[in-house]
């Protein structure tokens, strides 16, 4: 008999109409009750369906390894339910032990039926893909990527590669991992004392990429619309909830096309990805809606969310981004009643990088609604990003959410060579290194622009979860690579 994910069984809307049907199922169970009632997931969805034995019928031997985690394949009828968690049930006609767990071992791990804390599930990362927790979660970061690749494929995009070894430094930051074939403890020395990278593998200092943004505008310079989907790296030594060593970014670029162009691509695509999420994922996020709600209730008032998770998510999709300049923002910052009553930790003036706090009273008092600012100082922006004619402001931009704030970076790029040569110059960055990026500002340039999402910081926005270790699967974080 071909096996049903238990998915396929639970989502028909009429369970009447599945009563006296054959079924095989395989999964893992979640508990044993009375010697009699075996719950069994297989991580295809939230829920658990109940396979009835009747004890006497099967072989004890069989039946003493049906443990909490063990695995199971069970044959049987699907019946109409007498109890009242559930509609259906399946009436057990054969059962196998797959793979048994020892219920010693179990009462060690997550697996053992009780709440555990998320830094107890981090540390037991290879068995949490197990709990409702975070099989909601990894389910919906699975379709946030298939809604990604949908929207830009729907859209004429094109998917591009862009390499993960790099001999550039997208950011400037410096903070990269360096990678290397050398000999870590006597590498081979030139004529100044310098390690010689001329020995190394590809014969130059190379690390792991930061950004395939450089790359892409490559690619979007000929072939139109395109965009990365893939790994990035930072060696940032921040031990915070926010920030990882390795994560997953989104970057479209495109052609022929000014800021303007890009706020509509950027709203018209996170518009798209929540409403997917909303309408494909409903059972795990209403879950997470319901667990928020829970934990929200631990926390004083004034700490609390004003809105669910739900309603965070329609918040998107229901309203307009409202698009303001950095400074409109900033003169709306140090006229808000936070900044006059000093309630804000950071300080709000023309030239800073805004803080979180800022970014949240933006959306979430002012103007109540997610909220792109433009035209920031080109002093705390990137060397790519177009200079405006007041030569104090760049075509950046950024976007920003409820409880989270930024979410989106983005800007119109530098297409002017003699102004690109002078903001490497500005910022450091030797035209040899580059040489490639600035050619491309010599045959044809045209006005171009794109943006950076980072899809671990996506994924808290869209599950509510508040560290960014619990989505994505394995975390790589300063001393954390275990699993």
């Amino acid at each position: 008999m071909k096996r049903t994910i238990i998915s396929d069984i639970l989502k028909e809307h009429d369970p009447k109409k599945l009563e006296g049907e054959k079924v095989l199922i395989k999964g893992w169970v979640r508990a044993f009750r009375s010697n009699r009632f075996i719950q069994i997931n297989d991580g295809s969805c939230l829920a658990t369906i109940q396979a009835v034995i009747e004890y006497e019928k099967f072989d004890e031997e069989v039946l003493k390894n049906i443990t909490t985690g063990s695995a199971v394949s069970i044959e049987g009828e699907i019946v109409a339910s007498i109890g009242s968690k559930q509609s259906i049930e399946i009436q057990t006609s054969n059962i196998k032990v797959i793979g048994t767990a020892n219920p010693e071992d179990v009462q060690k791990t997550i697996l053992q039926p009780k709440k555990h804390s998320l830094e107890l599930l981090r540390e037991q990362a290879h068995l949490r893909f197990r709990t409702n927790l975070f099989g909601a979660v990894f389910r919906i970061r699975h379709s946030i990527s298939y809604a990604i690749h949908k929207y830009f494929n729907d859209h004429g995009f094109y998917y591009i590669n862009t390499p993960i070894i790099t001999g550039s430094d997208a950011e400037g930051a410096g903070e990269i991992f360096r990678v290397s074939t050398l000999d870590p403890i006597n590498p081979k020395l030139n004529d100044d004392g310098d390690v010689d990278y001329n020995e190394d593998f590809f014969g130059k200092n190379v690390n792991l990429t930061v950004s395939g943004q450089l790359e892409a505008e490559l690619a979007a310079l000929g072939l139109g619309k395109v965009y990365t989907f893939g790994p990035t790296f930072r060696a940032e030594n921040s031990n915070t909830s926010r920030h990882l060593a390795e994560f997953w970014m989104i970057e479209p670029e495109i052609a022929f096309a000014d800021i303007h162009d890009n706020m509509d691509l950027t709203e018209s695509c996170l518009k798209f990805i929540c409403k997917y999420i909303l309408e494909n994922c409903f059972e795990d996020v209403q879950f997470l809606n319901d667990r928020e709600i829970q934990e929200e209730k631990q926390k004083p008032q004034n700490q609390r969310n004003e809105m669910s998770l739900i309603d965070r998510l329609k918040f998107v999709t229901e309203n307009p981004f409202k698009r303001i300049t950095y400074t409109e923002a900033i003169q709306i910052l140090l006229n808000s009643k936070p900044h006059k009553k000093k309630k804000f930790k950071f300080p709000v003036e023309w030239g800073i990088d805004l803080q979180s706090e800022h970014e949240r009273y933006l959306v979430e008092k002012e103007f109540k609604s997610p909220v792109i600012l433009i035209d920031y100082p080109s002093e705390i922006k990137a060397f790519y990003m177009r200079q405006n004619d007041d030569n104090k402001t760049v075509a950046a931009m950024d976007v920003l959410f409820p409880g989270i704030g930024e979410i989106v970076g983005g800007s119109q790029r530098e297409e002017r060579l003699d102004i690109l040569k002078q903001k490497c110059a500005e910022f450091n960055i030797p035209e040899e290194e580059l040489w490639w990026y600035l050619d491309t500002r010599k045959f044809g340039s045209v006005p171009h622009a794109g943006f950076g999402l980072g899809l671990e910081r996506l994924v808290m926005f869209i599950t509510g979860m508040t560290n960014i270790r619990d989505v994505i699967p394995f975390p790589r974080t300063p001393k954390n690579a275990e699993f």
